[in-house]
């Protein structure tokens, strides 16, 4: 009769840290994808090629209209893309994950990475870039396409880590503007010497190292998260096997 009174044991606090520990980047993420939006986004509002930071190619009256709907587009694929990403939205609001995840799929990732195949191909700072541009929008549209159908196939865990490569890929335009900066500030005194002084060729430079770098290293860096999560779930299961 003591034993059916007997209270269940406490669930262990570490849990509820770990957890609450690990959903805290959610708020940097977003507010990080907020100030990169606010920053960049209105110059294109004005329909102005005057004031954009891409210049568009004599007698290409395309160039323009294409690059705002490019970027446009982009801006909802990055606003949806942290409700993707964020478990707790995730978790707690599946019929709004889905939403959100059509809304990136069709509204932002394929309208956007279909027109950076153009924006990219006509762009006006080198072959580098050009390259860079291309490689990075095909790539982009070929992981979400993946991350679609994984979801279509009911594979969960395959769409999670295709969908986390899409949104590393969504994110790396705002890391190339961070890296543009240590770039141009390294190379700036080279002109004269490396660049033979033509300024718009380090330009060239410094943005082709940024567009390079950029998703190389958020690809890596959400591989490494993955497979550590990975192997985190197999502990678990191990030790249980191990105290049987």
């Amino acid at each position: 009769m003591t034993s059916t009174l007997t209270a269940p044991p406490p669930t262990p606090p570490t849990h509820r840290a770990q957890v609450w520990w690990r959903r805290t980047w959610i708020v940097p993420l977003m507010m990080a994808a907020v100030a990169f939006l606010a920053f960049s986004v209105p110059p294109y509002l004005t329909f102005d090629p005057a004031h954009s930071c891409l210049e568009p190619p004599p007698g290409n009256d395309l160039y323009y209209p294409l690059l705002v709907v490019h970027v446009l587009c982009g801006t909802i694929a990055m606003s949806t893309a942290c409700f993707q990403v964020w478990p707790a939205f995730r978790a707690r609001h599946r019929r709004g994950h889905r939403i959100t995840g059509r809304i990136y799929v069709f509204a932002g990732v394929l309208p956007a990475g279909v027109l950076g195949l153009y924006i990219g191909w006509y762009t006006s700072a080198g072959p580098s870039v050009r390259v860079a541009n291309l490689v990075g929008s095909a790539l982009w549209l070929i992981v979400t396409i993946a991350a679609f159908r994984m979801a279509r196939q009911r594979r969960y865990d395959e769409h999670r880590r295709w969908m986390s490569r899409s949104f590393a890929l969504a994110m790396s335009i705002a890391l190339s503007r961070v890296i543009n900066i240590p770039a141009m500030i390294i190379l700036t005194p080279r002109v004269d010497t490396t660049f033979g002084g033509s300024e718009e060729m380090m330009q060239n430079t410094a943005t082709s190292i940024g567009v390079w770098l950029s998703p190389l290293l958020l690809l890596l860096f959400t591989d490494w998260l993955l497979e550590r999560r990975k192997q985190g779930a197999r502990r678990p299961a191990t030790n249980r096997g191990d105290n049987r």
